[in-house]
């Protein structure tokens, strides 16, 4: 299993404009997305840094998201972000939510 954690500055009191364009809009984009398992998003107190944490089957499933559909997201949030969000990526060791063999994800 791939990981994708994007990180990410919201405009000021925009988190709730953000969840709902998160779940109106990305999430249904996401759930078209061959190898898309699963969306985890935390927001800091006061609700201005945002992580969004994806779970992808394997890194080319997360990789061809970044190139295919990442555009798009960055697009739609555009009103609500502050600045360029930052995405780093990374191969899933241990989930208690999912089943992981070690090394499957490579």
């Amino acid at each position: 299993m791939f990981a994708r954690n994007v990180s990410l500055h919201l405009k000021s009191n925009m988190l709730s404009d953000y969840t709902r364009t998160f779940d109106k809009d990305i999430l249904p984009l996401l759930r078209k997305q061959n190898g898309f398992k699963d969306e985890i998003t935390f927001s800091s107190p006061g609700g201005i840094d945002v992580t969004a944490i994806s779970l992808w089957d394997n890194k080319a499933n997360a990789e061809a998201h970044n190139t295919n559909t990442y555009p798009e997201v960055l697009k739609t949030l555009a009103r609500v972000i502050d600045g360029t969000p930052k995405v780093q990526t990374c191969e899933v060791v241990n989930s208690t939510f999912h089943k992981i063999a070690v090394g499957a994800g490579a």
